[in-house]
């Protein structure tokens, strides 16, 4: 059968009509009716097989009223078409009609068997019927008004048609019916996108409820909760890219090279990249018919200035050619921009979770090379940079088959003369390689600047009452400075490198555009004669060249971005390749032995270090760039120092590392059962030894095995931010019988009454608003809780009281305590329990040098011999007395002491009673939701930015947009000049060129001062002067703001939104003022050359408007819900990092996983919504920017006998750019004010109420304080407004070189009163009498109020040795001496003084020796040394120490006092200790009760009162010799 009899009509095949501007009827038959049917003839079958075979009904029912409505009108429709095939065999019909009929009607057959399964199986509606009826009713709309033109209406077969597009639509309008008031969506508790329709998803309306909800009220996080699909959760996204990482690093490891991380994301989302692919290469074919019919137009508004015009319809139908085209493609890059986005949460959500696992389980050698700054920006800086870039990497693409596709259509248009154009892009090529280098460079070099910057910002935040009391803020100012400066230097290099990149991306088109004209108009034409410069030929080039913009103006965009994400992901890569804690290194089995002679603990011939055995084996490559690296930083220091006007540094002489073990020749058997008690002086290998059991260390040689489940306790407590019953439950279910009798064995029961809310109290980040001994006691509950099998217990006892001490003796660690069947290994120094351990184990110079019993080492008189006799008061004794003596003591420590509330002696009394009442108060709450701003972003935040900025540099980039817009528009003003005859025309072709190119350049230059102006001045100065003024008021601060702030927020501030500020901002002030002028110039020229289109500007700016504040209430509230929801995933990683090695030894880590991957979907979720939103806006402006074109086209056609072709092709030309314009417009004004954002968030933290002035006017004595005298009168404080006093009504004084020790159980206040002396708390206010000026009472130092005096000078001349010895990455040198004032001579004096002389100098560099995060590489005894050296350096007349011996052992304890005794001999010290024996040589004994002096006189004296308070704590403590009876 031939075409013709295939057709069988008198058009045949066409494909066009001759009579009329459309298709024949064969045509649309076979292509637009035939086609889609067969496609979703195979498409149907296979999704119904596949539904038949593999699928499961969902179990919630059918929605019959949409069901079978959809059955019948499917039936309906094939019902029509069988009775059409039927009429058209009695008839002559064509082949082609028959065969579009039976594969229409096949098709809905199939339909209706998919129907039936979707309804069982699924809760949306089927995408292929969806497809299908679309396809259906566009295609029949087309056929049956082709057969209306051809006069078939009175056919029954036409009728019959028709009937089955009626049956069509009304199955169209029943499958789009919204389900989610349907039993079945209901019942699925599905997310709102996995129950949105096709049409739903296509057009973003699943997101329309929220976008009107945040219309009407401010959005909170509930009200986006499950927006996000299934497949972009943690636990989904995870498991796919960890399953090819781990694929590649193995295949990788065979090779003996690294694996890829940028290529393993690629790869483990391929299949996923392929349907972005087709809906951007679809979007970019659809970008391009706009022109090809804007050429169509012109030639049809071009034949009215001839005799035989063109007929009106076809100029319509090219106006609606625009339209769709226009739809099409907004509708197409919604979808691509949509997928890339899902993939992109996709990516961060599996980075963050990789991340975080990775973190759990570093070796100690890499947790030394990554800090906990660096690795939090792991998650929140370079993970986030796939979420950047990735929409835009496919462009890589997609832009080479643009340009290919543009040349082609301007090689139509002007011959050969485009390559000499395209030739000039060439040329600057390599230009703008070397820039692009310099740029990527520069982003690694800003990016390492912003993780030291972020590191420091960690420790200051962390250490921050350390660095208050001592008055360090100005330090630490200029050391976060310093790197500050760096990041800005490189900000500059970026800044400048993406000026002068912007002349290829910016300007590069209209430069192409002037050399393609300037040849074309002097040699283009035929025969090298000048080319023809027509409307036609000039504003469908103009047309393409502004199109040819958007490919090569996104390149520097998509580069940038692309060396963003490669940088990230290269130090994301190393992370993940860092060593990890090998789990053979002990061999855990998780239940007990059958056995129970079997050791719970078996160490043989064991040797653990920190360091693995020697440096890694460095490559002649990797040394050569690591000497030029340290070079380069060498240099940076010594320019830096220079600036500052400090002396040069000298270059760090290479210190040799030690990699010795830490413990050698470790036998050690532990029974089960058994109390084992490690004892030893500081810095000896006691908590290693439990280091080496958990497995945290490099096991060289031995073995160890571990039976059982294990509990850790922490030597520096770690705690949660959670209620302080979520704290000891620690994710366990709650027994309240086992709860109350470990919270009364542990002394928490008074603690839990003095809390606001009881246990339901809420405890802030590290255990801030409880005491060290609370911390400590809350850290035992936890692990009693647990009930494992053995317990690690590092030190507990010596951040206790001594009747604390001995009440955690009795009922919880000790003989008779709750854990007296388990097997327990005790690091302790109260040597007076020792008697009572099963095993003593006594650890010196890394080497275990006795074991034994008590009994046994006593006879064997060596050195726990010694200790004993020399630090023992009750030694001398017999045993068995001892041990009546111990009765007696446990029996006077029954009788109630002379407070009410004491029940830590008597809580077995009092148990589950006072723990069930579970008191409810407003200050339960500590840590309060994070603040949102609700409403617009104010003008005030305008204000700021533009005062940072400076308003000079505003204004002068403002007018710079106006004349670079200017110079474009004239561009285009001059072509239309040059090509109208009779004006232009007839003028020397090179003063035409001249102008156009003097308007070209000049448009160039301004373009890149504009970018200079914007980039590198403006920005970097409100950069500069947002993050100091920041950073000022973080470190003046009150301590209050610190206990009720997590760490992840304030740090959240000091990197996203900085970041944001840095980086984001200035591209997005950019884009808002090059589319704002863009805009306004359009709108001049059409409404010049076309003023009737003026007539829909008014309601198009109205709809715009509209439209803009409809979405930007939503988008605003979604955006700050996205930035508050990255805060809890950032305290949630710091807080797991601080307490990684209790999470692994409760073999905890699993659930710290979950609640990471619980957050991490909450910031996905987040973010999905914000996203969404912009897609649903994109949708609705560029259907509205469709409009636009679609009028200006339909204006033309009205008034085409009145414009001549050149003013059609500029306002043509103007009009389809402007939607384009006008929608990056608003998505840019949102996205300002998105990231505006940030600024707000900054400012909201730089405007809090700071503590008192760092400096007063008051004029002090000279060298005050001269003599230490000082005196409390009638003081009271509290931690923060609204809570109860802490400190009520004190009244003593302290008399001039008086050594006074304070002593109370924990909680009575201690602390507190140190805290008021340095004023990191206030005197309390009694708001009712404001006019009295001592309120709360005040404090007095040799004769002066301190409230008068500044917070710095007061700080800076106290001394205090702090509870939590805190050091800070850097070197020994600069935690001693932070403002480099002293000689190296009087730091080794101090060191010596404080007995750690000789173990500083046995380091790598001595006092160069690199201190780690946290100091972890010193014990916490030697650190309590440093402390005691930073002491010693400052002469001051008043010395606090604050529990500073808790820490070592006895006998160093008693160096250190002596030490304190000799040099501090004419100083005023303030003690607390829970050691009685460090206060009993104090003039006198403070003693603190529920925050009121209970006692103040001489020990001697309170010692011969056995009634008083002090004497009972010294017989616990074992202090007084027990009377021979």
């Amino acid at each position: 059968m031939g075409i013709d009899a295939f057709c069988n009509h008198p058009e045949g095949w066409g494909p066009t009509s001759h009579d009329r501007p459309d298709l024949t009827l064969c045509v649309e038959d076979t292509i637009l009716l035939t086609l889609p049917a067969l496609i979703g003839i195979l498409g149907i079958s296979f999704q119904a097989f596949s539904m038949w075979k593999y699928g499961k009904p969902h179990g919630y029912g059918r929605t019959n009223v949409i069901y079978w409505p959809s059955q019948f009108f499917m039936f309906a429709s094939a019902v029509s078409l069988i009775a059409r095939a039927a009429i058209l065999k009695d008839d002559i019909y064509s082949p082609a009609t028959m065969l579009s009929t039976i594969a229409m009607l096949l098709s809905w057959f199939v339909a209706l068997v998919l129907n039936h399964f979707q309804h069982q199986q699924e809760i949306r509606s089927s995408d292929y019927i969806f497809g299908l009826y679309v396809f259906a009713l566009v295609a029949s709309a087309i056929n049956i008004r082709t057969m209306a033109l051809q006069g078939m209406t009175h056919q029954s077969q036409f009728k019959a048609f028709v009937a089955f597009f009626a049956a069509n639509a009304l199955g169209f309008i029943t499958e789009a019916l919204p389900r989610g008031r349907t039993q079945v969506q209901k019942k699925s508790g599905a997310s709102r996108y996995a129950k949105a329709n096709m049409i739903s998803r296509l057009t973003f309306q699943f997101l329309q409820p929220t976008v009107s909800q945040g219309y009407r009220v401010p959005l909170t996080a509930k009200d986006i909760v499950g927006m996000m699909p299934e497949h972009i959760k943690t636990e989904h996204t995870y498991a796919r890219l960890n399953r090819h990482w781990e694929a590649n690093v193995a295949k990788a490891a065979a090779k003996g090279t690294k694996p890829s991380l940028i290529w393993t994301i690629i790869g483990a989302y391929k299949s996923r990249l392929v349907p972005v692919m087709i809906f951007r290469v679809g979007a970019s074919t659809l970008y391009y018919v706009s022109p090809q019919l804007l050429s169509q137009l012109l030639k049809f508004s071009a034949t009215y200035q001839t005799s035989t015009p063109a007929p009106v319809a076809l100029g319509i139908i090219l106006a609606f050619g625009m339209f769709f085209a226009s739809l099409a493609n907004s509708s197409f890059m919604a979808q691509y921009f949509q997928a890339t986005m899902n993939i992109g949460i996709e990516v961060r959500t599996a980075l963050i979770a990789m991340i975080y696992r990775k973190s759990l389980k570093l070796s100690s050698a890499a947790k030394q090379k990554s800090t906990a700054g660096e690795i939090s920006n792991h998650m929140s800086v370079d993970a986030e940079r796939w979420l950047d870039a990735l929409p835009f990497m496919p462009m890589f693409f997609s832009i080479p088959y643009e340009l290919c596709i543009c040349l082609w259509m301007l090689y139509n248009q002007i011959g050969w003369s485009v390559f000499v154009g395209l030739a000039t892009i060439f040329v600057m090529l390599p230009v703008q390689g070397v820039i692009g280098k310099l740029f990527t460079k520069a982003k690694s070099l800003k990016l390492e600047a912003m993780d030291e910057r972020i590191r420091l910002m960690n420790e200051i935040l962390s250490g921050i009452k350390i660095v208050k009391l001592y008055g360090w803020e100005d330090s630490f100012r200029d050391r976060v400075a310093v790197f500050r400066q760096r990041e800005l230097a490189k900000l500059k290099i970026i800044g400048r490198a993406f000026s002068f990149m912007s002349i290829m991306f910016s300007s590069m088109p209209l430069f192409v555009a002037m050399v393609s004209f300037s040849v074309y108009a002097t040699v283009g034409g035929p025969n090298f004669a000048p080319g023809v410069m027509n409307p036609q030929t000039v504003f469908v080039s103009i047309s393409l060249f502004g199109m040819l913009n958007h490919p090569i103006g996104m390149l520097s965009h998509i580069i940038a971005l692309t060396i963003g994400v490669r940088v990230a992901s290269t130090r994301i890569q190393k992370f993940l390749l860092a060593e990890e804690i090998l789990e053979s290194a002990t061999e855990s089995v998780k239940t007990l032995p059958d056995d129970p002679s079997v050791p719970v603990v078996e160490i043989k011939d064991a040797v653990f270090a920190w360091e693995t055995e020697g440096p890694e084996i460095e490559t002649e490559k990797e040394r050569i760039a690591r000497e030029k690296d340290e070079d380069k930083k060498q240099k940076q220091l010594e320019k830096e120092a220079l600036k500052a006007g400090k002396p040069i540094p000298e270059k760090p002489v290479p210190v040799e590392k030690n990699y010795g073990p830490t413990l050698t020749n470790v036998n050690l058997s532990i029974a089960r059962g058994n109390l084992t008690a490690v004892v030893g002086r500081v810095g000896q290998g006691k908590t290693s030894l439990l280091n080496a059991i958990i497995g945290d260390m490099y096991k060289r040689q031995g073995s160890v095995k571990v039976y059982g489940r294990m509990a850790y306790v922490a030597q520096q407590a770690w705690i949660i931010n959670a209620t302080l019953k979520e704290n000891i439950l620690f994710g366990n279910a709650f027994d309240q019988a086992k709860y109350d009798h470990i919270v009364m064995a542990c002394g928490l029961l008074p603690d839990i009454e003095m809390l606001p809310a009881g246990d339901l109290t809420e405890i802030g980040e590290r255990g801030i608003n409880l005491s060290g001994g609370q911390k400590q006691r809350v850290s035992l509950a936890r692990a009693a809780y647990e009930d494992a099998d053995l317990y690690l217990l590092d030190d507990p006892l010596s951040a206790v009281d001594a009747h604390v001490d001995q009440h955690l003796w009795q009922h919880l660690i000790g003989p008779s305590g709750l854990l007296k069947d388990k097997t327990r290994v005790l690091v302790t120094h109260a040597i007076h329990h020792l008697e009572h351990a099963d095993q003593i184990v006594l650890i010196k110079d890394g080497q275990i040098s006795e074991t034994g019993k008590y009994d046994e080492l006593m006879d064997a008189q060596h050195g726990f011999y010694q200790l004993i006799k020399d630090y023992s008061v009750n030694e001398g004794k017999k045993r068995k007395e001892k041990k009546a003596a111990a009765k007696d003591n446990k029996e006077d420590v029954a009788e109630p002491e002379t407070d009410d509330d004491d029940s830590t002696q008597d809580g077995d009394d009092k148990d589950a009673k006072t723990v069930a009442v579970n008191k409810k108060d407003d200050k339960a709450e500590l840590v309060a939701e994070e603040q949102m701003m609700l409403g617009s972003v104010s003008w005030d935040v305008y204000k700021i930015y533009g005062r940072a900025a400076s308003y000079k540099y505003s204004i002068f980039a403002v007018s710079l947009f106006v004349a670079g817009q200017a110079c474009q528009i004239g561009t285009n003003l001059w072509l239309k000049y040059w090509t109208t005859p009779g004006s232009g025309a007839e003028r020397p072709v090179g003063m035409l060129l001249g102008v156009y190119a003097a308007l070209i350049l000049g448009y160039m230059v301004l373009n890149v001062i504009v970018s200079y102006v914007v980039m590198v001045l403006a920005a970097i100065r409100a950069s500069t002067r947002l993050h100091e003024r920041l950073l000022s008021t973080m470190l003046r601060l009150p301590m209050s703001f610190f206990d009720t702030t997590p760490l992840g927020r304030i740090v959240n501030r000091f990197s996203s939104d900085v970041y944001s500020t840095d980086e984001a901002l200035p591209f997005n002030w950019i884009n808002v003022f090059s589319c704002a002028m863009s805009v306004i110039g359009t709108i001049i020229v059409i409404a010049t050359t076309t003023p009737i289109f003026l007539a829909i500007v008014p309601p198009l700016v109205f709809l715009y408007l509209l439209i803009q504040a409809y979405y930007i209430r939503a988008s605003r509230a979604l955006k700050r819900v996205d930035s508050v929801s990255k805060s809890p995933i950032y305290q949630h990683f710091s807080e797991s990092l601080a307490g990684v090695t209790t999470i692994r030894a409760l073999g905890a880590e699993n659930r710290f996983i979950l609640e990471n991957a619980a957050r991490a979907n909450i910031a996905g979720n987040a973010y999905f919504s914000w996203v969404t939103s912009n897609r649903w806006l994109q949708i609705r402006l560029e259907g509205l920017g469709a409009v636009v074109v679609l009028a200006a086209a339909l204006f033309v056609v009205l008034s085409r006998g009145s414009l001549t072709p050149q003013a059609v092709g500029l306002s043509l030309t103007y009009a389809l750019s402007v939607t384009g314009d006008i929608t990056w417009l608003v998505r840019s004004f949102c996205d300002l004010q998105n990231q505006l954002v940030a600024v707000e968030r900054m400012n909201e933290y730089s405007t809090k109420n700071q503590e008192a002035p760092a400096e007063t006017d008051v004029k002090l004595p000279a060298n005050w304080p001269h003599s230490g005298h000082v005196e409390f009168k009638n003081y009271s404080t509290r931690y923060r407004e609204g809570l109860d006093l802490v400190i009520k009504n004190i009244d003593f004084a302290v008399q001039p070189g008086e050594k006074v020790g304070i002593v109370g159980r924990t909680g009575a206040g201690k602390s507190s009163l140190t805290l008021a002396l340095f004023r990191i708390v206030e005197a309390a206010n009694n708001l009712e009498k404001v006019d009295v000026e001592e309120d709360g009472g005040s404090i007095w130092i040799d004769g002066v109020d301190i409230s008068t005096v500044g917070l710095k000078y007061l700080r800076q001349h106290l001394a205090i040795i702090p509870q939590d010895p805190t050091l800070f990455i850097g070197t020994v040198r600069e935690n001693l001496d932070p403002f480099d004032e002293l000689q190296d001579a009087d730091l080794w004096e101090a060191l010596e003084r404080a007995h750690l002389k000789d173990h500083i100098a046995s380091l790598a560099g001595g006092l160069s020796f690199k201190v780690t995060q946290n100091g972890d590489n010193f014990s916490v005894g030697q650190r309590s040394l440093i402390c005691l050296a930073r002491a010693l350096l400052r002469k001051t007349k008043i010395l606090v120490l604050d529990e500073a011996t808790a820490a070592v052992d006895v006998e160093t304890d008693e160096l250190i006092q002596k030490t304190i005794r000799k040099e501090f001999a004419d100083r005023t010290i303030l003690t607390i200790a829970h050691r009685i024996k460090t206060v009993m040589d104090s003039d006198k004994i403070l003693v603190l009760e529920k925050g009121r002096v209970e006692e103040f006189e001489a020990p001697a004296t309170l010692l011969q009162r056995p009634e008083s308070l002090f004497f009972k704590l010294a017989q616990q403590a074992g202090e007084i010799k027990d009377s021979d009876e």
